[in-house]
């Protein structure tokens, strides 16, 4: 009887994982990965560690799009702006001398209400119209930040060094920097990760999939899509944290719509609704312009475009969607040679 429920249940084909037990290796594969990221920076250069420390930086800033993109099915393209509000309180509280969490708190919430502000109005649009809402989030908050000169320093944006490693922890500020974003970051994922495979994740699924179907089952589409922009900026806060920790300056020049577009571009790329995706779209986000810059100082914008164009063309759900394809291959071949082991034997 169980069974017959799972299979009529409409909502199974969004939420209900593939059947079987988890495998062990994906537990040790997951394991070794864990290991790797908390060693990793006790032996690799400075440089390396700031890298790897921008890519956990912008995959949570990808991690916060995916959520009201990938998940929700709805276009924003205003993200960089909450990544960039959160980075300004968190170098307005540093230097007004507050403490550190209370900057933290603030530096997350601020960014959390005006996008609770925003949703208010976009989440009643959709397609153009909301797109068009998002976008001017940048495009206002550029002049904004250069006007409130007082608050975040004007066009010569501002500073805050805060990050400077204790002494009783015997790191070196690199190493430092690169714990506390993997720490927090690693939280954000994992809470994401949690909050989209339950309840809230299932009623996402259904709103993206169809609204007057969500409506029919009782699920208010404007609600959580309210409720998904708003944790965006929550992330996006979380982002601009982080950023501080590791550049520790911030201008104008953050909250540019490009990039926007380089975060929306990096979530293509990385797999949109995947968690796995918004990683790989920060490691696209840090490393692909600068290896397009080291091959072709000039053709960087193109090189990035021909590799997102190859991405939508081949891989429709992003680079995330590789090891499913490669599993599928493997047991599309398995099936075909199944009835000729048989006639074989």
């Amino acid at each position: 009887m169980s069974e017959r429920t799972q299979v009529t249940d409409l909502t199974a084909p969004l939420t209900t994982p593939a059947p079987g037990r988890r495998a062990w290796w994906r537990i040790a594969v997951v394991v070794a990965i864990i290991v790797a990221l908390i060693v990793a920076p006790l032996v690799l250069q400075v440089e390396v560690n700031q890298q790897l420390a921008r890519v956990g930086v912008f995959a949570t800033a990808v991690l916060g799009l995916n959520v009201i993109m990938g998940y929700t099915g709805q276009v924003s393209l205003g993200q960089i702006f909450f990544v960039g509000f959160g980075a300004y309180v968190t170098a307005y509280g540093v230097n007004n001398d507050w403490p550190i969490v209370l900057t933290f708190v603030a530096a997350i919430v601020l960014p959390g209400l005006a996008g609770l502000i925003v949703a208010f109005a976009a989440a009643r649009l959709g397609g153009l119209a909301i797109a068009m809402v998002t976008l001017a989030l940048p495009v206002i908050g550029v002049p904004l930040a250069k006007r409130l000169s007082d608050l975040t320093g004007g066009s010569q944006g501002t500073s805050a060094r805060f990050s400077k490693a204790p002494e009783w922890t015997g790191l070196y500020d690199d190493q430092w920097q690169y714990y506390t974003v993997l720490l927090i970051a690693g939280i954000c994922f994992l809470l994401v990760w949690n909050l989209t495979r339950g309840k809230f994740g299932r009623a996402l699924a259904i709103v993206k999939e169809n609204e007057n179907v969500a409506k029919s089952m009782g699920i208010s589409p404007y609600r959580y899509k309210v409720m998904a922009f708003t944790i965006a900026a929550l992330i996006g806060g979380v982002a601009g944290f982080l950023y501080m920790v590791v550049v520790q300056y911030t201008s104008p020049e953050t909250l540019a719509f490009h990039h926007s577009i380089s975060l929306l571009a990096s979530m293509v790329v990385g797999g949109a609704a995947s968690i796995l995706g918004s990683l790989l779209g920060g490691i696209y986000y840090v490393f692909v312009p600068s290896v397009a810059n080291e091959i072709a100082p000039t053709l960087t914008a193109l090189i990035q475009g021909a590799i997102l164009l190859l991405v939508l063309v081949l891989l429709p759900g992003g680079l995330a969607s590789v090891p499913h394809r490669i599993r599928r291959l493997f047991r599309g071949k398995s099936r075909a040679s199944g009835p000729d082991d048989a006639a074989g034997a």
